[in-house]
């Protein structure tokens, strides 16, 4: 049941080659340019040394994200590739139905199971031809077969996009026939009082009542967050953010209303900040877990057997996480767009099921968060290679690609389908405090990535300046000075040019 090590281990291998030739080159480069005199060996040392650091510097960070991975390539039926049994199974399949199957008189009918067969042969078809992801465990066929679904989920959205508001709600009704119909939301807030004494019965019966279903989902959802973003300081401000909007757009929607402790204490520090705790603990151990692959049939115990198959169940191998938002303005605003569409798709979730009719526990609501949870590890994995590594991944991935026009579709869908409620105006202290909010982030970034660097770069450049004259002190291999003309340079020494002219 093992997977031999993909190509992208050849692939960050030839990376590290073409990266030292890289820097070998422009190490020539700059003999040939004249930066660096081929005569003075003090200076092609020191920039032998530099480039040899910077290399020793990408290959240790690289070390320390990564995960060494042995696998003894072993390859078996598990992994092969199937398509010809598919394609039969699949064609055997149609041609039943063809004909043995009685066609039903049931226009409907018939209408959800074309649509649905549509759907099944697409499935087929991306799960043994689409291209793979950077997952490949429990199966890369797992993760293909979620990436067609993500196609399929943004499809209906563009379909229920093009339809009129009641046509698109009453479609639901062909999903759900109990969908449809307006529901009345829930509201939150009301008694605050943590210690009721007017209830002599059950003097907490506010924080039991607050004890639902979403309690444990809270727990579970965050926890899950955790491993795909893998950095407890952007969990963190995605937790206490959310909470932020939550009391912005209680005006809009009762569901956000809710009382002080229900946001901080049982959601922000209880709820959320053990399930981050939890995911913290698990990437711990996912990042000091040993990642040595053998085949199931090359152990020669049950015990052993066991825990192989239960570790098909984890990560092939393992990268950490390192965002750095502060180390280059390209990587500040791509933690900033990582997060506005965090925000985003938890708002999505709260306005989609109100404008389109679903109560909070159908079971739609269930399957897109079930769905959520499966695509956006890959799409964060893709988001991060992207950043990371432009020069490798040249491209955003696929998944990471199709949750963010998935995200943007959905908020579209909310903005047509019920504008009224969207366009309540917000109350002006809160506007005061997120244009304050706003500002404070566009002066830090100012200051971080232009005043900052053009105050750094204009006293590395005065320091240079200061150094050149020693720079050009430098002894040549006859014991001479570098002479600082540029004729020097072209034809010799003036000693060499007065020989050649005797």
């Amino acid at each position: 049941m093992t997977k031999p090590e993909p190509k992208k281990s050849a692939a960050i291998a030839s990376s590290k080659c073409a990266t030292a030739a890289a820097a070998a080159a422009s190490a020539a480069e700059q003999v040939n340019n004249g930066s660096v005199d081929p005569g003075c060996p003090e200076q092609s040392t020191v920039t032998k040394a530099r480039v040899m650091k910077q290399t020793s510097r990408e290959s240790l960070h690289r070390k320390n994200t990564e995960s060494e991975v042995y696998d003894d390539g072993t390859n078996t039926f598990f992994w092969r590739a199937h398509t010809v049994t598919v394609l039969f199974i699949l064609t055997c399949a149609l041609v039943y139905v063809t004909l043995l199957e009685e066609t039903p008189q049931d226009t409907a009918y018939n209408t959800k199971r074309g649509i649905v067969a549509s759907i099944l042969v697409f499935l087929c078809f991306g799960v043994t031809q689409a291209k793979d992801g950077p997952f490949t465990r429990p199966h890369p066929a797992y993760w293909r077969f979620w990436l067609c679904v993500t196609v399929v989920y943004e499809l209906f959205l563009i379909f229920i996009l093009f339809q009129t508001v009641h046509d698109g709600r009453q479609f639901m009704k062909y999903i759900d026939p109990k969908l449809g119909v307006p529901l009345p939301e829930r509201d939150y807030g009301g008694n605050c009082l943590m210690y009721d004494p007017g209830n002599t019965t059950d003097p907490f019966h506010n924080i039991w009542d607050k004890m639902d279903g979403f309690v444990p989902a809270h727990f579970l959802g965050w926890y899950i967050k955790t491993l795909v973003i893998r950095d407890w300081w952007m969990c963190m401000i995605i937790s206490v953010m959310f909470e932020f909007l939550e009391y912005s757009l209680e005006h809009q929607l009762p569901n956000f209303s809710e009382c002080w402790w229900d946001h901080w204490i049982m959601d922000v520090l209880v709820c959320n900040g053990l399930g981050i705790y939890c995911g913290m603990k698990t990437l711990a151990w996912l990042s000091m877990k040993p990642y040595q692959w053998q085949g199931l049939w090359n152990i020669p115990t049950y015990k052993g057997k066991i825990k192989r198959i239960a570790f098909q169940f984890t990560p092939y191998s393992w990268v950490k996480f390192e965002w750095k938002p502060a180390s280059s303005l390209r990587r500040w605003l791509a933690v900033l767009g990582i997060i506005f569409m965090f925000l985003l798709a938890e708002l999505n979730t709260f306005y989609l099921k109100f404008v389109l009719w679903m109560p909070p526990e159908h079971y739609l609501v269930l399957l897109r968060l079930v769905f959520f949870v499966n695509v956006g590890g890959v799409a964060m994995r893709e988001i991060y290679d992207f950043m990371d590594d432009p020069k490798f991944h040249k491209k955003l991935g696929q998944q990471a690609w199709l949750v963010a026009a998935i995200t943007v579709t959905e908020f579209l869908i909310v903005v047509k389908y019920d504008p009224n409620t969207i366009m309540l105006p917000i109350p002006f202290f809160i506007m005061q405090c997120w244009f304050l909010g706003i500002l404070l982030i566009l002066i830090w970034t100012l200051w971080r990535f232009f005043i900052r660097d053009i105050t750094l770069r204009y006293k590395e450049t005065r320091r240079r300046k200061q150094e050149a004259p020693a720079g050009r002190d430098c002894p040549l291999g006859n014991g001479s000075t570098a002479a600082p003309s540029g004729r020097s340079k072209l034809n010799g020494s003036s000693e060499t040019l007065r020989q050649r002219k005797s």
